[in-house]
């Protein structure tokens, strides 16, 4: 009789102990699917994305984009207080080449801010969190579909609240201006680039979000300006190693003018890996 007591006490408490264990997992898993879009979270990632268009506007051509972007957290050094974080953006783009089926594949200009992350007012007491840096675009592309054949420069800055339970609300901003050309031929460039970023959590690690499309607005006259909008869900997975993070979105363009051959359906096909506990 003894034993059997022993057996179900022992059986109670592991019980008790993996329903802890459980818990803990699920909450770091929301705790990441509510950063894993924030642009001011300092979490390490690598993000593999296909952006898949079976439809687009004045051309009859499929395109697609591969891209990847590695989110590197940046410690504060000794004579720089403030923690940084750096996103590059690597595309290798199929394009439409005109109103025909005929496309090509060209690597795009790569681009890159540098966000620093400010503490004040204080993240943990008023959900608020911001940033502010530069950002780079770098001539990489070698055709003028794919690149504007310019060295660009400008502000870029975010803002976050995730004040709400569940809930994230913020934006990412970005605006780069040319400075100098690798072509005679090139034209200046001046754009606004702005992402709304919304994602609620459900549990478990899963999220549906609107935070993967960007409107751009070209400030020179009769140059594009495109407002897609995009909705997804996604889902993070613990593991023995670096957590994942799978999901998709589908982007519609709700306006376009001037902007000749552009996306007007999107499938966007993500999977992240995610490293909370790395910052360099």
């Amino acid at each position: 009789m003894k034993l059997i007591v022993v057996a179900v006490l022992m059986a109670i408490v592991a019980t008790q102990k993996w329903s802890i264990a459980a818990d803990s997992s699920a909450a770091e898993e929301d705790q990441l699917a509510r950063e894993v879009d924030d642009p001011t979270a300092i979490l390490a990632q690598l993000k593999f994305e296909d952006l898949y268009t079976p439809q687009n506007f004045s051309t009859a051509a499929q395109t697609n984009t591969l891209q990847f972007r590695p989110f590197l957290p940046i410690h504060p050094f000794a004579f720089f207080p403030l923690q940084q974080v750096i996103r590059p953006t690597l595309k290798l783009e199929t394009l439409a080449t005109g109103a025909s089926g005929s496309t090509i594949t060209e690597f795009a200009d790569m681009q890159l801010f540098d966000l620093f992350i400010l503490n004040w007012p204080d993240p943990q007491q008023t959900g608020f969190s911001w940033a502010v840096g530069p950002t780079f675009v770098f001539p990489t592309g070698r055709v003028p579909k794919a690149g504007d054949h310019a060295w660009q420069l400008g502000p870029a800055g975010a803002a976050i609240y995730d004040g709400i339970p569940h809930l994230m609300l913020g934006f990412l901003w970005q605006e780069p201006m040319s400075f100098a050309y690798t072509n005679s031929s090139a034209k200046p460039q001046s754009q606004f680039e702005f992402q709304p970023l919304i994602s609620y959590t459900l549990g478990h690690g899963w999220y549906v979000k609107s935070a993967d499309s960007t409107w751009s607005i070209n400030w020179r006259h009769n140059t594009s300006t495109t407002l897609p909008i995009s909705l997804g869900v996604g889902n993070v997975l613990k593991t023995k190693g670096p957590e994942l993070n799978p999901w998709i979105s589908f982007e519609w363009t709700a306006y376009h003018q001037y902007a000749g051959i552009t996306p007007k359906y999107t499938l966007h096909f993500g999977f992240n890996l995610l490293f909370p506990h790395l910052e360099l």
